[in-house]
This record gives C-alpha cells, sequence and structure tokens, in this order.
C-alpha cells in the first residue's frame, strides 16, 4: 500500500510545485521592487517621507542625531549610502553646501526641496516671504564674513521687533528651516508621493492615500494649534537660534531677540550684560535653546530674572520616524512654545 499512496501524491507535489515556486518568485520580486531606497540628508525630511512611505518603505536619514547641517564632515560611508540610494531629498546647498560635489556625480534622482514649484520661502532680514517659481527658488549666498565684535548686531527689522544677528544667518541669505512651516511639508511631500509613484507603480495608490492622510492630520494640527498660541502671540521671548520663522509666520508669532555668542564659546562679559538688559527690558519672558545640550549661558542670563528656560526642537530629536513624526514635530514645537509662555 505505500508504494501506491506514494504514486498518488507524488503527481499532485509535481503538478502545483513549479507554479507555486513561480508564485513565490514574482512576490518576492514585486516585494523587492517595493522597497523604494528613500534617503534624506535631515531628520525632518525623513519624517515627512515617513508618512508617504508608510506600508510601504522606511526611509533613512544621512545626518546622525545632533548633527549640525549647517556643518558636517562626510565620511566614506555617507558618500556610498548617497550614490546606493533610489531617491535622494536634501534641503539644497543653501544649507548643505557640503552635499553639492557628492550630488555632481550622482545618476538616481536628487531633489533639492529648496527649488520645488509652491514652497514658499523667506530670507534673513527680509520680513516678507516669497513663493519659490522658477529663479526665486535659487536665492543667492552672501559670501561675505560676519563682523563678530562684542555687541547686539540688529536686522532691519521694525523698530518694534529689534533682532541681534545669529553668525550664521547673515542678512539676505536663504533662511533654509524651510520644513518648519506645515505648508512646504505638505509640497515636500507632494513631490514624494509623484517621485515613489515613478519609481514603484504597483504602490502608487497606497501613495496617494499616504498623502491624503499626512494632508488631513496636518489640517487638524493646524487648527489645534492657531487656537492655543493665539492666545500667547503677545508674550516675549528669546532663542538661541534663528530657525523659526517659518513656525513664527504660520502662527502670528515673534521671536523678540537672538541671544548670540558673537562666534564665541563663551561671550564676554560686555556682551552677556547686553544680553541680560534686554531680558530685564522685556520682563517676564521665556529663552529657549535647542538639543541636545542646554547651555550654561541661557542659565546664566535669566539668574535673578523673571525668565524661564525652555527647550525648542527644530530638528525632532529624539522623534521615531513614523508615520506621525512630522506631525508630532510641528506639534511639540507649538507645545513647548505654548507651555512655557503660557506659565508666564
Amino acid at each position: 500500500m505505500l508504494p501506491i499512496q506514494f504514486n498518488r501524491v507524488l503527481p499532485v507535489f509535481r503538478l502545483f510545485s513549479l507554479p507555486v515556486f513561480v508564485s513565490a518568485l514574482l512576490f518576492g520580486s514585486v516585494q523587492a521592487h517595493a522597497e523604494v531606497e528613500v534617503l534624506t540628508s535631515i531628520k525632518p525630511l525623513q519624517l515627512i517621507a515617513a508618512a508617504v512611505q508608510d506600508g510601504v518603505g522606511q526611509p533613512a536619514v544621512l545626518l546622525p542625531p545632533g548633527a549640525s547641517p549647517h556643518h558636517y564632515a562626510m565620511r566614506p560611508s555617507d558618500v556610498r549610502q548617497i550614490r546606493s540610494a533610489d531617491l535622494f531629498y536634501w534641503i539644497g546647498p543653501d544649507m548643505e553646501s557640503f552635499l553639492s560635489p557628492v550630488l555632481r556625480g550622482r545618476e538616481k534622482p536628487s531633489i533639492a526641496v529648496q527649488a520645488l514649484p509652491g514652497m514658499t520661502l523667506r530670507h534673513f532680514g527680509d520680513a516678507h516671504a516669497h513663493n519659490a517659481h522658477g529663479d526665486a527658488a535659487h536665492a543667492a549666498h552672501d559670501n561675505h564674513e560676519h563682523d563678530d565684535h562684542d555687541h547686539d548686531h540688529d536686522h532691519d527689522a521694525p523698530a518694534a521687533d529689534t533682532h541681534e544677528h545669529d553668525h550664521d544667518h547673515r542678512p539676505g541669505s536663504l533662511d533654509a528651516h524651510l520644513w518648519l512651516l506645515p505648508a512646504n511639508a505638505r509640497v515636500i511631500a507632494e513631490d514624494m508621493a509623484h517621485q515613489l509613484a515613478e519609481i514603484d507603480p504597483a504602490n502608487a495608490e497606497r501613495y496617494a492615500t499616504n498623502l491624503a492622510t499626512f494632508r488631513q492630520r496636518l489640517d487638524a494640527l493646524d487648527e489645534r494649534l492657531q487656537a492655543r498660541l493665539g492666545k500667547v502671540r503677545a508674550k516675549p521671548y528669546f532663542v538661541f537660534h534663528e530657525a523659526y520663522d517659518y513656525f513664527e509666520a504660520a502662527y502670528g508669532l515673534g521671536h523678540a531677540g537672538v541671544f548670540s555668542a558673537g562666534g564665541e564659546a563663551q561671550p564676554g562679559a560686555r556682551h552677556v550684560a547686553a544680553m541680560r538688559e534686554r531680558l530685564e527690558q522685556a520682563g517676564p519672558s521665556c529663552v529657549f535653546y535647542e538639543p541636545p545640550v542646554r547651555p550654561r549661558l541661557a542659565d546664566s542670563l535669566v539668574r535673578g530674572l523673571p525668565a524661564k528656560v525652555a527647550e525648542l526642537d527644530a530638528l525632532g530629536y529624539e522623534i521615531a520616524p513614523t508615520a506621525q513624526g512630522y506631525e508630532l514635530l510641528i506639534d511639540t514645537l507649538g507645545s513647548s512654545l505654548a507651555g512655557c509662555l503660557e506659565s508666564l
């Protein structure tokens, strides 16, 4: 009986083994094709990409946590990662000039988001935003060296809102912190969805659905932040890095000043005295620093004054790259501002 049972089963196995094997190969091929390798220069762009790729792939990021996109020295492994990625998104040469030489030899798509049509761009020292169309997207760099004297430097701002100069951000140069405007994140996400659909048409519908869901979540978040931040717009606050103009423009806010160490790790006594005078004049206020390090200068400035020190994270330092990561970045930024200002 055993030989008979074996002979009856064997043809069935032979009948189905080849189609099953071919199907497995095809399924594996589709899966491999769906895993489009997206690489972004900085964390905020990775968070936007994660929303568009949700359920299909996981974007990677070039700069490690805490690294500055203004000053980054690439390693050979970074160059290899850039060259192998299917899609590479970066802010552009106005923030990440170190990337330009590497990208010249790259064959696959590289997208500088500062040049995308529909982006709203701002320039340091300019109170007005610009919509990026054609040449407007390519702001010229001001290559003059900053004058690091031991005193405050003011922007060409209205008299009621005088700013100290951030030594990394020269007047007239592009403010490249453009991801902090949710409207710009929409434009970036739209381009990502389009590019991914071109490379991976099998998942085009999923990318479109993810994009629509992302827009809806941003609408809901914007409504919440407008309501909460609208109550603290008149309260003064200071920052150590002029990175928040896009966010402030979206929600009607404006920092009272930018505390700069004048290019020095330990500013001089005159400079510290000038900064404390600004705080004294402001009255109850908040002083915001960026992670990962709380500067000792912040605590020295507020000592004995009705001012509080709090953190503002423009890069999503500890945020996981999930579909909701970008909203969490913006929500945390708004909550940090509101939380400190509400307590004054």
